[in-house]
């Protein structure tokens, strides 16, 4: 009787050894992927800082780094637009200060515009 418990013990014992191997298994396969994926990322935007030396002017790249500061997804936006348009050559090459101010306004155009009427 005794061995059957200590057989019963043994290979729940067992089990859950394996189930705790699983688990760590599939944990570190997920923070591979999500590492994977993080390096993919900072490819990409390393990739769009390289062509945005290209396609902006240094003024026009102040501007765009200090709108990362505040607005990081916009800024990941209008670097693929330009990158986008000047691949396609459907923009002169290379955008300033006032050209980028525009493209930034036809984008930010979504947002409404709020009034304030006394009455």
């Amino acid at each position: 009787m005794t061995s059957t418990v200590d057989d019963d013990l043994e290979n729940l014992r067992s089990q859950r050894m394996a189930e705790i191997q699983s688990q760590l298994e599939q944990q570190a396969a997920a923070q591979a992927n999500a590492e994977l994926e993080q390096q993919a990322k900072q490819d990409a935007i390393a990739e769009l800082d390289k062509s945005m030396k290209f396609v902006l002017t240094p003024e026009a790249r102040s501007r765009l780094s200090s709108l990362n500061l505040v607005n990081p997804e916009l800024t990941t936006k209008v670097k693929t637009h330009l990158a986008t348009l000047a691949e396609k050559k459907q923009i002169a090459v290379p955008v300033n200060d006032t050209q980028l101010k525009n493209i930034l306004s036809g984008l930010s155009k979504s947002r409404r515009e709020t009034t304030i009427r006394r009455i």
